[in-house]
């Protein structure tokens, strides 16, 4: 009998080794099978997960952000132990007690969904495979992937810390709102820093893992405050919170960025602007886009952020005053259903989702409002962020024609900004407001660093991304000529040379071209300091052809304003089309004396771990690194920069513009330093433009429509342009001052007569005596003796210059037109403007 009992239980216990073998070795063969070409976990060690690249000022102030994944890596042990412990009491209780897995949770698991026959089913996946997951394989739902999970996990631990791991895993994490990682979403729901979070607020952040996007603050408040709850009882339990802790944090209500009652961190940084975008379309270019948009790069721009300010006003102003005097009304051409008007449940979500620029801040911040009531003498408005409703008087119109109901309807989404009184800032009343047609562009950059100090690509760019600074090929007119003259001074011209202003005849392959001044007169022999202030076409068109357009090319070339530029005579007026961008650029080295400067908007570029990967200044501090410098020395930067230009004849050509402003085309700019500059108006006033400078700070602008046409009778570089730039300088000189221009060495001065060119006493006084710097070595000719006609064969028996009173307004030349097409005949037969 004892044998049998002992034969049973000896077969039982065979049976069981035998079942527990081949259930060992099925095991080893699908974790063998399963093992074979996993991903390798090891990259994980050196893992840096795409992370937000930060944009800040000069100053050091955060103006922008890019990221595709908005992520801010913070290594684990700057994380609060407090964050720590609320993920891992939601996620993993077991975390730094197992080995990858957690079996007892697994059978649990099991258990619950064999028990509840599937309507339990909850997961058991530890951090550890959760990191596996997000990181090295995909989100199946399905046994192979779990299995996969489970060997790498395994693995994993064995290669890496449990703080690597769930530093990994912290900053990797989806937890809605487009917020990967705890960093972001800390600032995506409650704008905190994580050392700023309160213990409800970490326990809400661990409770969203579980469904991200399901856990909406504002939409699925109840559910989310009870998942939030359960953390904090998770955390009572694996005391990590005391009692009263836990008590004090359940009690406190939800409050969010996305339930209104926290502000966005996104409104403490300004509206995305046309500088920062311009950021992005360089670096990413640089770059790359996935480095750009996920590096974490650290990118110090160039912009002083109240110069852009001013920079946008005063483009802005100039834009809005040539709007309201054309008198009409358009609009913003967004309409609001009239059914969702009888109540403000429906008119404001209405509203809010109106495409309308908001991010205008002239003389107040621009605001949307729709029409709910308009009789022809008045308006009533439902305004964004107001309560109240708002009113027009048709008097607000008055430059506008026609009275209010033949302008809005109900319905119609408009601006508004409030009218506030000067002397207190009291409101007064609402005004409406427009977004101008005709459009334009300002860059200021300093002379001898190359910096854009400020750049506004359009009226809003929330209105209208494109950058008319950077992307609209536009015809400079006039304020090309400046390219001219400095060819024909290194050419053997000097200020003094005297050409003939006189009609000229061009036979061209469309047709005989006879360009003419902007005035319709012709003034004989004229100094060449006379042509360039007054603008002068045909004497322009003379020293052109006198020095050949391939040479003016190829200066315009060494200057960057164009990478090729064209050589028929037309261009010598500012036919061929270029950017804002590349002509301040060039003006800058006029302003420094003759040497390349190259534009940047970025001063340096750092990446994730703080290296510099791109720095914009290469200049050396000489002995800025000794310990003691002999007395009197100091250190001094070193520069390499190549000279465009010889420094002489940048002298001469500054001086020249310099005249421009005192007596010619720019006299209506008025500076209390020295400031040169330049006008440009092509024919029919499509494209104007002022381009000038101080001795530190080079600036442009420019106004056309995007689709060129005219811009009217009356309309020019100086009138258009020039109270952009005069605006915008006397706030910048404020800042950055201003001298005189450096003289150079290797010339000497002599007193001329401007009106004619001749050589006067070097005690001569009075308003046409001019003091005129020449080349060392160079014995000058002067009058008519020097008299230059272009080749033409015209004009030597015309008068000396007529001292006729200068032309009013702005700026040049020659064609017609604006972004795409050169000019052709057609466009520059008539001659140019100034």
């Amino acid at each position: 009998m004892l044998r049998i009992i002992l034969s049973f239980f000896g077969g039982i216990f065979s049976f069981v080794v035998l079942a527990l073998f081949f259930v060992a070795l099925t095991i080893g063969g699908v974790f063998w099978m399963y093992g074979r070409d996993l991903p390798s976990h090891e990259q994980l060690a050196s893992y840096a997960p795409p992370s937000i690249s930060r944009v800040f000022s000069g100053e050091g102030q955060l103006i922008d952000e890019f990221a595709h994944e908005r992520r801010l890596f913070t290594p684990v042990d700057d994380m609060p132990e407090m964050l720590k412990n609320a993920f891992i009491s939601a996620e993993d209780r077991n975390f730094y007690s197992h080995t990858g897995f957690d079996g007892r949770a697994i059978a649990a698991a099991a258990y619950e969904a064999v028990a509840s026959r599937g309507q339990t089913v909850r997961g058991a996946s530890t951090i550890t495979q959760q990191v596996m997951k997000n990181f090295l394989l995909s989100g199946d739902r399905t046994g192979e992937r779990k299995i996969k999970e489970i060997i790498l996990a395994t693995r994993v631990e064995q290669t890496l810390t449990k703080d690597q791991i769930l530093e990994l895993y912290m900053n990797e994490i989806f937890l809605g709102q487009n917020s990967y990682g705890v960093t972001a979403a800390a600032q995506s729901y409650f704008n905190k820093t994580l050392d700023e979070l309160d213990l409800h607020e970490a326990a809400f952040l661990a409770a969203l893992p579980q469904a991200p996007s399901d856990y909406h603050p504002v939409r699925a408040r109840e559910r989310v405050t009870a998942r939030r709850n359960w953390v904090l009882g998770q955390m009572l339990d694996n005391g990590f919170i005391t009692r009263a802790e836990f008590e004090e944090a359940r009690a406190r209500p939800l409050e969010t960025v996305q339930g209104g009652e926290i502000d966005s961190f996104r409104q403490s940084l300004p509206p995305r602007d046309y500088f920062t975008d311009e950021i992005r379309r360089q670096l990413s270019g640089t770059f790359g886009e996935e480095e750009f948009f996920g590096g974490g790069l650290s990118i110090r721009a160039t912009a002083d952020p109240d110069l852009q300010r001013y920079a946008a006003l005063a483009l802005q102003e100039a834009l809005e005053r040539y709007d309201r005097q054309q008198g009409r009304w358009r609009g913003t051409g967004e309409v609001i259903d009239a059914a969702l008007l009888d109540s403000e449940d429906t008119w404001r979500p209405a509203l809010a989702r109106a495409d309308v620029a908001r991010d205008i801040h002239l003389g107040n911040t621009w605001r949307a409002a729709v029409v709910l009531e308009v009789s022809p003498d008045r308006a009533l408005l439902g305004i964004e962020d107001v309560d109240e409703p708002g009113e027009i008087e048709r008097a607000d119109i008055n430059w506008a024609r026609g009275s209010l109901s033949d302008n809005l309807d109900v319905g119609d989404v408009v601006h508004v900004r409030a009218v506030t009184a000067d002397s207190d800032g009291s409101f007064l009343r609402w005004s409406l407001r427009q977004v101008p047609e005709v459009q334009g562009a300002f860059m200021a950059m300093d002379v001898n660093t190359g910096r854009v100090l400020a750049m506004q690509g359009g009226f809003s760019y929330q209105h209208s991304v494109f950058n008319r600074a950077t992307q609209a090929q536009r015809q400079p007119g006039s304020a090309f000529k400046p390219f001219v003259y400095a060819a024909a001074l290194d050419s053997g011209f000097t200020p003094a040379t005297v050409v003939v202003d006189a009609p000229i005849e061009v036979d061209t392959a469309q047709g005989l071209w006879r360009p003419t001044n902007a005035s319709n007169r012709f003034y004989g022999p004229t100094p060449v300091r006379t042509g360039i202030e007054m603008s002068r076409n045909l004497m322009t068109v003379r020293m052109a052809q006198e020095i050949g357009m391939d040479t003016v090319g190829r200066y315009a070339e060494r200057f960057g304003v164009f990478d090729r530029a064209q050589t028929n005579l037309a261009n010598a007026l500012g036919s061929q089309e270029t950017t804002l961008f590349r002509m301040v650029a060039a003006y800058a080295m006029f302003a420094n004396g003759g040497e390349r400067v190259e534009p940047t908007l970025v001063d340096r570029v750092q990446d994730r771990w703080g290296r510099t990967v791109y720095r914009h200044d290469q200049r050396s501090c000489v002995e800025c690194s000794e310990a003691g410098l002999p007395p009197n020395a100091s250190p001094w930067i070193a520069t390499e920069r190549p000279r465009v230009m010889n420094a002489v004849t940048a002298y001469q050509l500054t001086s020249m513009l310099e005249g421009v402003i005192q007596r010619g085309t720019g006299r209506s700019i008025n500076l209390p330093v020295p400031v040169a500059g330049k006008t440009g108006t092509t024919n029919e006033a499509r494209d104007v433009w002022f381009v000038g400078y101080t001795s530190n700070i080079a600036a442009g602008c420019y106004i056309g429509h995007d689709r060129p046409r005219p811009l009217g009778r009356g309309a020019s570089g100086g009138g258009l342009c020039g109270p952009v730039f005069q605006a915008f300088m006397q706030e910048a000189v404020k800042r950055h001052g201003g001298t005189r221009f450096a003289v150079p060495s290797g010339g000497y001065f002599i007193n001329i007569d401007r009106h004619s060119g001749a050589r006067l006493s070097d005690d001569a006084s009075g308003p046409n005596v001019i003091s005129e710097f020449f080349r060392e070595g160079e014995e000058p000719i002067f009058g008519l003796a020097a008299m230059i006609d272009g080749g033409f064969a015209m004009g030597s028996n015309l008068p000396l210059y007529d001292s006729a009173p200068a032309q009013s307004g702005g700026g040049s030349s020659s064609s017609g037109g604006g972004g795409g097409a050169g000019a052709d005949f057609g466009t520059v037969s008539s001659g140019g403007l100034y």
